[in-house]
């Protein structure tokens, strides 16, 4: 499985300004609900919000998950930032983070769901592929090396 299934072109984004984690939950809303129209950007930013209540998607590493499934999502979403900035996300490490993959799938897929999340968090343990993400200068080198590097 290849982020390809998921990744959409466009969709990841370098230098975003995420001045906090509401900040950038906010922003992962808003732009998602752009993609598909069923879905209520206040609506998916409190499924974000409720999901990180349950505990921190901060991984370690400088890298954030948020994630959830939600009604009126008719497929997979994937987004991907490359914060301007490393914000306080109350990762699991409690170091800042930098580097934000968000993923929103249909309520009813909760396999689906915790597969992508697996292959995702697997990848993203690697420092390697985190510096290298970090030395991307542009979203296009960023989703180049997301699709290209990051599989099972």
């Amino acid at each position: 499985m290849s982020l390809r299934n998921i990744l959409a072109p466009g969709h990841a984004i370098y230098g975003v300004p995420g001045s906090s984690k509401k900040r950038t939950l906010e922003y992962i809303a808003n732009f998602i609900s752009q993609e598909q129209p069923g879905l209520d950007a206040k609506e998916l930013f409190h499924q974000l919000v409720t999901r990180e209540k349950l505990g921190s998607t901060g991984l370690g590493n400088g890298f954030a998950l948020p994630h959830c499934r939600v009604a009126g999502c008719d497929r997979p979403e994937a987004l991907f930032l490359r914060l301007a900035e490393p914000i306080d996300y109350d990762a699991i490490d409690r170091k800042p983070v930098d580097l934000v993959f968000a993923l929103v799938v249909p309520e009813e897929e909760t396999e689906k769901h915790l597969e992508f999340l697996r292959m995702i968090a697997e990848q993203f343990s690697n420092e390697a592929l985190c510096e290298e993400l970090r030395a991307a200068r542009d979203s296009e080198s960023l989703y180049r090396l997301l699709t290209d590097k990051v599989s099972t």
